[in-house]
């Protein structure tokens, strides 16, 4: 697996990395049960600190696409299937997009409420 970063980006390095284990997901390049690079390793790959690779790893795990097994490393979930790793990219980008509006976090999720309940924006 590649994982790419660019340090003059806005975006955080642990976002990266996380963006580049979603986006390895969802293409298929990636699959459930295949174990990651351990974060000193990838780390060191990279030149970054391990704690900006773990940030991006508890971010992936916080999404439910990676178990942290101490010792073991870094392992993707059962339910990380691209359908689920694309669309946590979209709701990514959707929040984004909504911030870059102005709207508060509120108009957010009132906006995905109505969304739910069958309504229109």
């Amino acid at each position: 697996m590649l994982f790419r970063i660019d340090p003059d980006s806005s975006v955080p390095l642990g976002e990266q990395i996380a963006g580049s284990v979603r986006a390895a997901i969802a293409d298929g390049a990636v699959r459930a049960g295949e174990r990651l690079p351990s974060a000193r390793e990838l780390a060191g790959s990279l030149g970054v600190n391990m704690h900006t690779v773990l940030r991006g790893y508890q971010q992936l795990r916080e999404e439910g696409l990676l178990e942290l097994r101490r010792g073991r490393g870094a392992v993707v979930t059962g339910g990380a299937s691209p359908r689920r790793a694309r669309l946590t990219e979209q709701a990514r980008d959707f929040v984004a997009e909504a911030r870059a509006l102005g709207m508060s976090d509120g108009e957010v999720l009132a906006l995905v409420r109505n969304s739910l309940a069958g309504g229109t924006p």
